[in-house]
């Protein structure tokens, strides 16, 4: 852990924190246990679900024949794309008997690392990178490789994951030889259950955000909804109800490609991801003065004065149909099909309403309306009534 970690666990305040009260799904594959650490320290609930799985290709003949290759012809550049993907390739290589030989090759051509976690990998294998770009992008790399030009000039690329198109054939129009390595693959994962249960949460209301920290994960989920159906739902989902955030730029392009607005940190890693998050979700929240109180209506939860009060999934939607027109007397008709699964029975709408003013701690938040129905009891100064969204 960090010592800038360590100093901002010792300053935050002490109460619920910036995620009390939200729900985030966590799509991640690697380091998911590191990022649910994190937003949970913050206060928030995780629903984790892989949307994908990576599968090494230590037995593979593509990466055999592309090491043989390297090894036997000396490429002038290789471009090394993640520090998992380096790792295996080395410590496949050591498994064939080609560790050495490998090595020795990528001591003698330009090695460039996208990032400090794949300059680690490459100095703990003995070798020394000779530039690495600061904003950890790949199109930073490729900007400096054409600028120099590649014309007649052999570039191996460690491939992380799945085939970057536009980087090679970027390469290869400005007259390299492409020499893919493929170090792993993403598959979609053994059982689709979790992604599944996950899919289901986004698309009922019960999230308030997925984070996403690789593009094969977003491809993932997007592929699964739509296999199930549900695709059309999941990004109406993306561009209202939940707030779909990435770790940057280039693990944003499946959900920019089906018009999903994402939002992404200045830095690209879990850290900031989770503090931008932290930001956004409460911007989102609606907060309304309300009979001397000040509400503020989270995802799964409400802040009244600054206490979290945990809410039932019926009583949120009740709370979330009177703060549409706060102030403004909804009938029990109407909140009876605001309430999921209620049927008929307005009855619902009487215990679901009881359990909530329960749960709230503050029964006069919420004003019994005889033979009409309920309302916020919205203090009078606020002029909030006269809002119809949900903020």
């Amino acid at each position: 852990m960090s010592q800038d970690h360590d100093q901002d666990e010792q300053q935050r305040p002490a109460g619920p924190g910036p995620l009390a009260g939200f729900t985030v799904g966590v799509t991640a594959a690697r380091r998911a246990d590191e990022l649910g650490a994190l937003l949970q320290r913050r206060g928030a609930s995780v629903v984790h679900a892989p949307a994908l799985r990576i599968v090494p290709l230590s037995d593979d003949g593509e990466l055999l024949a592309a090491t043989k290759e390297i090894i036997g012809r000396a490429p002038d550049t290789v471009v090394a794309t993640t520090a998992i993907g380096f790792r295996g390739w080395v410590e496949a290589a050591d498994g064939w008997g080609l560790g050495e030989a490998l090595l020795g090759r990528l001591r003698g051509v330009e090695l460039l690392a996208r990032g400090p976690k794949v300059k680690g990998a490459i100095r703990a294998a003995g070798l020394t990178e000779e530039w690495s770009p600061s904003s950890e992008s790949l199109a930073e790399v490729l900007d400096r490789l054409l600028e120099q030009g590649v014309d007649g000039r052999r570039v191996a690329v460690q491939l992380h994951g799945e085939p970057l198109p536009g980087f090679v054939e970027a390469l290869r129009a400005g007259g390299a030889e492409v020499v893919p390595v493929p170090v792993y693959r993403w598959l979609p994962p053994e059982d689709p259950g979790p992604l599944d249960r996950l899919l289901d949460a986004a698309v009922s209301g019960g999230l308030d955000a997925l984070t996403f920290t690789s593009a094969p994960a977003a491809a993932s989920l997007l592929s699964r909804a739509e296999e199930r159906g549900l695709l059309t739902e999941l990004l109406a989902a993306l561009a209202h109800d939940v707030l779909p955030a990435c770790v940057g730029p280039v693990t944003a392009v499946p959900l920019q490609a089906h018009g999903v607005d994402t939002v992404q940190p200045e830095r690209f890693r879990l850290g900031p991801l989770v503090q931008l998050l932290g930001q956004e979700l409460p911007g989102r929240a609606r907060t309304l003065p309300v009979a001397g109180h000040r509400v503020q209506i989270r995802g799964q939860a409400v802040l009244v004065d600054g206490d979290l009060r945990p809410v039932p999934p019926a009583g949120m939607a009740l709370l979330r149909a009177l703060a549409r027109r706060p102030g403004w007397v909804v009938a029990r008709a109407d909140l009876l099909r605001a309430l999921p699964g209620a049927g008929r029975d307005e009855h619902a709408v009487e215990t679901a309403m009881a359990r909530l003013r329960t749960a709230l701690g503050v029964p006069k938040l919420v004003q019994t309306v005889v033979k009409r129905g309920y309302r916020l009891a919205l203090d009078p100064a606020s002029d909030a009534k006269y809002g119809e969204d949900d903020g």
